[in-house]
């Protein structure tokens, strides 16, 4: 069970998350939370070249017999030589990581291959897999809408996508079920939804109260539940069995031992009446207009 876990590291490298009270993680937590990681069975690390710090941060503590993955921001629309581009900045990633592969290369923005670069943006993703220096390729998507123009043109290895207990697009379009019928690894992220799911209704901002009367419901179902938000969050999203991965990030070695301490026995799907498809509240990158 735990080895479906990656470690999502975004935490390390800049201060993130609406539930987030205590900013970045330092350096020393930060090497806590991934002894606690690897003595609880979890095998891979989620990062970023747009996280701040976080690859730096991670090839200081070592990522030696981790399975890491990262991602490449979109291409400068001034460069010129986008294979040249791509080389440069995973060699750049390699260097702050202080390893020589990353399991996983994933495009931070999936529209970079819709665009008029896209498929020598492409080629140079399979070029770095053909090298060995990265063992597979895929995307990170905000919306299952964006795989339709994808699909079957780029041959990718790994969907990265949000899906949370209100947020359950990926099943819902379909594209769950599609995706694994291709053989397609599917990671999620957002099991917590930036934090927003683990707050009570007084510490909840105010801006979601437009929701209220899913929110009464979704703090019911929490209150029925014998186990902690957090948990009962990531139980909803591993009872999900077509999912590979599941990003979880946290901010203390604590709050991770203590999910870890409990994965055996939280698996559970939460009712389908506790979900949404507002993106004005699935989608954070909208928060500021809430």
């Amino acid at each position: 069970m735990n080895s479906r876990l990656a470690l999502g590291t975004v935490q390390f490298g800049l201060p993130y998350g609406i539930a987030n009270r205590t900013g970045q993680v330092s350096l020393r937590e930060a090497a806590a939370i991934l002894t606690c990681a690897r003595a609880g069975g979890v095998e891979t690390l989620d990062t970023a070249i747009a996280y701040g710090e976080s690859e730096q941060r991670l090839g200081e503590i070592g990522v030696g017999g981790w399975q890491v993955i990262s991602k490449l921001p979109p291409v400068p629309e001034s460069n010129p030589d986008v294979s040249r581009w791509v080389r440069t900045a995973v060699d750049d990633s390699l260097r702050r990581l202080r390893t020589t592969g990353l399991s996983t290369l994933l495009l931070h923005d999936s529209s970079q291959l819709r665009a008029a670069h896209g498929e020598t943006l492409f080629a140079a993703l399979v070029a770095l897999k053909d090298a060995g220096k990265v063992q597979k390729i895929g995307v990170s998507i905000y919306d299952p809408e964006e795989l339709s123009d994808l699909s079957p043109q780029f041959r990718i290895d790994v969907v990265q996508a949000p899906f949370n207990l209100l947020d359950r697009r990926l099943a819902t379009s379909g594209w769950m079920a599609r995706l694994k019928d291709a053989g397609i690894e599917i990671h999620t992220r957002s099991a917590f939804l930036q934090g927003l799911l683990l707050l009570s209704a007084a510490d909840r901002p105010v801006g979601f109260d437009r929701w209220r009367r899913l929110w009464d419901q979704v703090d019911g179902w929490f209150a029925e539940q014998t186990s902690t938000r957090s948990q009962a969050c990531l139980g909803h999203v591993l009872s999900q069995t077509e999912i590979d991965r599941v990003v979880v990030g946290v901010d203390t070695a604590k709050q991770l031992q203590e999910i870890l301490m409990s994965l055996d026995r939280m698996v559970t799907a939460a009712p389908d009446r506790l979900t949404s498809d507002d993106p004005d509240l699935i989608n954070p990158s909208r928060w500021s207009k809430t």
